[in-house]
């Protein structure tokens, strides 16, 4: 005799999701009109609306749950306010992260949206095109990706007005920060000859992030001694002359030269390196940056090395943390832009005609003495 089968139990319907509030939801909760939701929401300073009335809407939409469809603003303007801002690649340190917390205040504090993209890996051509289908109306690239002028057209076609540049020489086409690298490490070769030193290492981070900034500084570095060795000789060109020119009132000098030291951001790297240094026969160091520095120097006072006597350490940024350091270490200072004023730049460059583009620097870089060197 065969078991009947038991009836299935009736499904559960699926729950019914919540309807999306919108603007008109909005005006009718606050007693408005759809347009005066549109301008308290959107910031419009064009149009004068009461305080009183302005927190009447914004209760209400928060009441409800509204927010401003992004999309179809973007449609109604013809443009979006996205800042596209590709992400650091690899340790950031913390004068950089200081900076870029700062732009982004500064530039959501003027009504932009900024998107910070992950770009590791991708070239030139195919991050602008990743880029391109966000429809952002700016574009600030920090010199870890190099753009072309076909970059920068490929962006504006998509409707970005502005691209925002940083790197040793302007891109046709984009407003262009004009940060040389090399001379970076120019400055910091010509310290440590000035000082006496000749025999120089410089680290090279072995972090993908730092590689393209690490190499022409150490090419910066060499062209400083090379000019140093023999001041008719050739050094390396920059934007805006020679690079080896800090190095011409050091004067000729000779048994010069210079060693790339491969490190990695770690205690344990900078401990192996500290520890066959007297092998190396090295008597100066330009550590990349000062948080390199900071960790060279732990390492090599204690493999029992004396700073400056035996080895002279300097770094860049002028981080506050490397004066505060026993001996205090000396640095390159680079004169950046704030993060407010570069945020001015984009909403001036955004504003302005989209055929414009300026170059601004070059950003002035001077080495720094204090006890280290």
């Amino acid at each position: 005799m065969s078991q009947s089968s038991k009836p299935p139990k009736p499904s559960t319907p699926a729950p019914t999701p919540p309807s999306v509030p919108t603007s008109a939801d909005v005006a009718r909760l606050a007693g408005v009109s759809r347009a005066t939701v549109s301008y308290v929401l959107n910031d419009a300073a064009a149009v004068r609306i009461s305080e009183p009335t302005r927190r009447k809407v914004r209760q209400a939409a928060e009441e409800l749950g509204y927010v401003p469809h992004a999309a179809a603003r973007s449609l109604r303007a013809g443009h979006t306010r996205i800042v596209l801002l590709p992400a650091p690649e690899g340790p950031v340190g913390p004068l950089h992260s200081a900076f870029l917390n700062q732009l982004q205040r500064a530039l959501r504090r003027l009504g932009y949206t900024v998107v910070q993209y992950g770009s590791l890996g991708l070239s030139g051509d195919e991050a602008t095109r990743a880029w391109a289908e966000l429809r952002p109306v700016a574009v600030v690239c920090l010199g870890r990706i190099t753009l072309s002028a076909r970059n920068v057209d490929t962006l504006k076609r998509a409707g970005a007005r502005a691209v925002i540049t940083m790197g040793p020489a302007p891109v046709p086409g984009a407003h262009a920060l004009v940060t040389d690298q090399a001379e970076i490490g120019v400055r910091a070769a010509a310290h440590l000859l000035e000082r006496g030193r000749r025999r120089i290492g410089v680290v090279v981070p072995v972090e993908e992030g730092p590689a393209p900034s690490a190499r022409s500084r150490l090419e910066g570095a060499r062209s400083a001694v090379r000019c140093a060795v023999s001041p008719a000789a050739p050094s390396a060109p920059s934007a805006d002359g020679p690079s080896g020119a800090a190095a011409a009132d050091v004067g000729t000098v000779s048994g010069a030269g210079v060693v790339p030291l491969p490190m990695a951001y770690t205690e344990e790297s900078a401990a192996e390196l500290a520890a066959r240094w007297r092998s190396l026969g090295l008597d100066g160091v330009f550590a990349y940056n000062d948080e390199y520095a900071m960790l060279l120097m732990r390492a090599l006072l204690d493999e029992g090395l004396r700073v400056p006597e035996d080895v002279a350490v300097i770094g860049a940024d002028d981080l506050l943390l490397g004066r505060l350091l026993r001996p205090r270490l000396s640095t390159v200072r680079i004169a950046m832009p704030t993060g407010d004023h570069l945020a001015e730049l984009v909403d001036r460059a955004v504003r302005e005609s989209p055929g414009t583009a300026d170059r601004y620097g070059p950003v002035a870089v001077t080495a720094v003495h204090r006890e280290s060197t």
